[in-house]
């Protein structure tokens, strides 16, 4: 692996669990073996590290989504949504570390004050409500999802999903006891 893989790795693990604002790029520097002027010499800043974070976050979660679905043949758009949900909740399991960094405040606090921080986390949320968005429309041409806003469809079954993920994160409840009662209600707000 490459130098400046371990650092990202590193950093998104230190990130997600201690947060942006309590790690220290020594922290990043011990945790990846490398030199800590390595890490300033592939990122100039800390800011700049975690931007790249969110940039690989984007990127994966991207090739992921085009990866599931590239040779799946989904007879409806109901059922794409369904596995749009079952997606979802194993991308959360498989980037627990990514959707973890996700879920924390220091992030939201950082785009605040950082124009591209926030382009980034948005861009990041519109990735992930576009693959419910795709789902939503193909149910809208074949019939078996109700009329509406699409975007604002997707945006719903987004939040009901993700609040189950944070669940999971926090550890305040496993989320696999509630997946059918989710796709339930999923299916509930898609009904033609």
């Amino acid at each position: 692996m490459k130098k400046k893989e371990m650092i990202l790795r590193a950093a998104t693990v230190l990130f997600a669990e201690k947060g942006y604002r309590d790690t220290s790029m020594a922290e990043v520097a011990q945790a990846s073996g490398v030199a800590q002027g390595t890490i300033f010499y592939h990122y100039d800043t800390k800011e700049k590290l975690f931007l790249s974070i969110l940039r690989d976050f984007k990127e994966s979660v991207i090739q992921e989504f085009d990866r599931h679905v590239r040779d799946r043949n989904y007879p409806s758009g109901m059922v794409m949504a369904e596995d749009m949900v079952d997606f979802y909740l194993s991308l959360s399991g498989a980037m627990e570390h990514q959707f973890l960094l996700l879920h924390r405040h220091d992030a939201y606090e950082l785009a605040r004050s950082n124009d591209e921080c926030r382009d980034q986390l948005e861009a990041i949320y519109n990735c992930l409500v576009d693959m419910f968005e795709t789902a939503v429309r193909r149910g809208q041409q074949d019939g078996s999802v109700g009329n509406g806003s699409a975007r604002k469809t997707a945006m719903i079954l987004f939040t009901m999903v993700d609040g189950l993920v944070r669940f999971n994160t926090y550890r305040l409840y496993s989320a696999s006891a509630l997946v059918p009662d989710l796709i339930d209600s999923c299916r509930k707000v898609l009904q033609p």
